[in-house]
């Protein structure tokens, strides 16, 4: 009993120590769109899906939507239920497009915990240079065992109002 209880003190000691040594999140907090109910529960909260949007913090002009499940029940209401890895995503030119500074290919945009430790997930950011598209994947990860769900957007990069002026991404990736 003893050797398990060591195992877990440990288990919870490196995940804190290895999220406090996370970058913060690279976007502000999403904004919640709606909500919509999916499993009922009698007395706790029911199981959800919930729709977010956000800005690109390093791409003006550009705003992704994602929608997540969110675990219902005690351990959702107390927040410790791991979330499963179901998400999906939808990026869209909502302006003219103006690159903030360059950036690395899969440069976080937003990273969010989906369990009290281990997991997490991410949407990044990468550039077409082929076609001049901006390629946006959102992934979950752990620790110990991955997941291989994601979704993936794609933009492409279009004049917008009266400016002629398109941008390339191919100039603002760091090589």
């Amino acid at each position: 009993m003893r050797l398990i209880i060591a195992c877990f003190v440990a288990a919870v000691t490196l995940g804190l120590a290895l999220s406090a040594g996370l970058p913060a999140r690279a976007a502000d907090e999403p904004d919640l769109v709606f909500k919509r109910s999916t499993v009922f529960k009698w007395l706790t909260p029911n199981d959800k899906l919930a729709t977010y949007g956000l800005d690109d913090p390093g791409v003006e002009g550009i705003a992704c939507h994602f929608t997540v499940p969110e675990r219902g029940g005690i351990k959702g209401w107390i927040g410790v239920a791991e979330e499963v890895s179901d998400i999906s995503l939808a990026c869209r030119q909502i302006g003219p497009i103006r690159f903030k500074a360059k950036f690395e290919q899969g440069e976080d945009v937003f990273r969010q915990r989906r369990s009290l430790f281990f997991k997490k997930m991410q949407i990044v950011r990468g550039c077409d240079t082929k076609r001049n598209v901006l390629v946006y994947m959102v992934y979950s990860d752990r620790i110990i065992e991955g997941s291989p769900k994601n979704s993936t957007s794609s933009v492409p990069i279009m004049p917008w109002g009266a400016a002629g002026d398109v941008p390339k991404c191919a100039d603002w990736v760091e090589k």
